[in-house]
This record gives C-alpha cells, structure tokens and sequence, in this order.
C-alpha cells in the first residue's frame, strides 16, 4: 500500500516507517521538525530512515532507504498539503502528528489549536478531496481524564478531560466521527497509553528519569510516587498499528476506536526501581504533589484490538526499561 505517515521525525513515526517500509509498504514520512523538543533528536530519527539532515529543504520530497520518502511540511499548511495528496495518491494515512505534552498544554493551549485541531482538520479535508481508503490517527488514553474504573474501555465516557491537550485529542475523535459519518471516510482512532523505548522522546517520564540517574541529579516524583502508568514498550505498540494497517481492508466499520497499551499498569516507584537496575544507579527522589492535568491511574483494556486483530503485547517492562537505557547510554555516550 502507499501510505503517509505523519510525525516520522518523532518517537512513534520513526520506529512505524521503518517496520511498515520493511514490509514493503510505500512510505512517504512528513513531518515540520519544530522546536519543541531537541531538533538534533528529531534530525538523528530521520537520519535512521536514510533522510539526510543536510537534504532537507520545505516542500521538498527525499528519498530515504528503501520503500521510503520524506517531506518536511506543517499539517497547517494546508495548500501544500493538499498539493501533496493530489500528487502521491495515498491509500492510507496514519496520523502520528501533534503537539504532545500534557503539561505544556497549560501553559501553552494554542500550540495544541494550531497543531492539533487546525491540522487534523486539513489532514480530514484533504483525506476527502483526495479519497483514500483509510485513515488512522493518534488518540490518547489522556482522554479518560481521572476514570475510575478500570481498566479503560473504549465504552466508557471520555467527556470529563482534565488537560487541553486531552481536550484536543477528544476533539480529533469527534471530528474523526464526523468526517465518517457525513463523507465516508474510513476513520480509526487509536488512544496510546504511555509509550517508552529507544529514541524515546526528552519530556516524557522514561527519558527525563533516565538522564538525570545518569548525570546523578534528582528525579521529581509527583504525587509521593502514588501513580500508576500502563507503561507500553514502542515495539508492541508499532506491532499492533502494522496489524491494524494489514487487516485494514476487513474493517468493514466505518467508524472505530481501539485502546493500544499494555494491560498492566505499574506504579510509578517500581518503573524507578526498574530503571535503576538498567543503570546500576541509585535514584535521588524529589517527591513533588500532584500536578495539574496529571492523571492517577492509566490502565488499558485491549480486549477490542485483541479480539479484532490479534493484538498480544509481550515485552516485559525490566526488558523494555534496559533496552532504552542502553539505546540512551550509546546515543549520548554516557
């Protein structure tokens, strides 16, 4: 299939286009590299995919490795966009594209309007006046707010977010309905729940922890440790997108949602624990009260995707923990 793939500078983008181009999937990769995060982290992931960080010019595609291309475009701009899908003809999209970040939400909400709302929405739009089979997109399990009852299914409310960033991806679920509903596009939404591995992004739990055990500062630990993370290693993740994309063509729904994590929660002090064994490196703890926008528990129920397409995530988390400490150790030489 000819597939775009939005966000492949990022975490989960790079890992998905090099397993789907493996399999033989066309692969066109786009991303509008920001500023949000270290730039040279985003440049080094598409440097993995045989895109040249000295190549890259806006509006401009590049040959990667085998199956795969590039192309450096904001999902905002929507008259290049729109040139885009008239010239390449995609089967399918997969949205990986989005501000991220819970807390950076707070204090910076429209970034989350421009990206996230603004950009979906020319992506629906041009999923539309360019028809193309199927289109999947990146959900969160942020959008469950504080639930209760666990573990989160896809049936239960999602109306009570308690981050604009859950607010944004809530609102691309609804929009995704819409634009299935009214036009026919195939939509699926898929709500990640704490994704870690190798190449791994700066503001997230596993990477911050990790670098300062190494460089033996303190680690915050928000809410006395008391939380507990569906923690999901990246390629059980990619595993059960590339399930979704094979078996595409026997979702005959229209409209669909699937949780995608690992089914067993952990608490925040033994994904500590699990890092200091990778390391070998006693953490210093700086117990914090809980932020705002923060939630207490994420645990998935994955029966819909397991029933569906076979989902069977398998990595254990100590595994998971030491392959990222030592993709971390190599990359920035510790």
């Amino acid at each position: 299939m000819k597939l775009l793939i939005t966000g492949t500078a990022g975490f989960i983008g790079m890992h998905l286009a090099i397993r789907l181009a493996y399999e033989g999937h066309e692969v066109t990769g786009l991303d509008n590299i920001n500023s949000y995060y270290d730039a040279n982290l985003k440049y080094a992931r598409l440097a993995e995919q045989g895109i040249k960080k000295e190549d890259i010019l806006y509006n401009k595609l590049l040959k990667g490795f085998e199956n795969i291309q590039f192309i450096e475009i904001d999902l905002q701009d929507a008259g290049n966009l729109n040139a885009l899908f008239a010239k390449q003809q995609f089967d399918m999209v997969i949205n990986l594209a989005a501000q991220a970040g819970v807390r950076y939400s707070i204090t910076n909400p429209k970034e989350y309007i421009n990206s996230n709302i603004i950009g979906f929405y020319n992506l629906l739009e041009a999923s539309r006046n360019f028809p193309i089979k199927h289109l999947l997109y990146a959900s969160s399990s942020s959008v469950y707010g504080n639930a209760t009852k666990t573990p989160f299914s896809e049936e239960d409310d999602t109306d009570a977010p308690i981050s604009f960033y859950a607010a944004t991806k809530k609102s691309n679920e609804v929009m995704a309905h819409t634009y299935s509903h009214l036009y026919g596009i195939k939509t699926t939404g898929l709500r990640f729940f704490t994704v870690y591995g190798p190449w791994g992004r700066p503001d997230m739990a596993m990477f911050m922890f990790t670098e300062n055990i190494l460089n033996n500062k303190p680690i915050k630990v928000f809410n006395s440790g008391d939380l507990y993370r569906d923690f999901t290693y990246v390629d059980d993740i990619i595993s059960g997108v590339e399930l979704i994309v094979n078996g595409s063509s026997s979702q005959k729904e229209m409209f669909q949602l699937f949780n995608i994590g690992n089914s067993k929660p952990v608490k925040l002090l033994d994904f500590i624990y699990a890092i200091e064994e990778a390391t070998g490196i006693k953490a210093k703890l700086d117990f914090q009260p809980m932020q705002e926008g923060d939630v207490k528990i994420t645990y998935a129920s994955t029966d819909k995707l397991m029933k569906q397409y076979n989902y069977k995530p398998g990595t254990d988390l100590k595994a998971g923990v030491a392959k990222f400490v030592s993709w971390y150790k190599a990359f920035y030489k510790k």
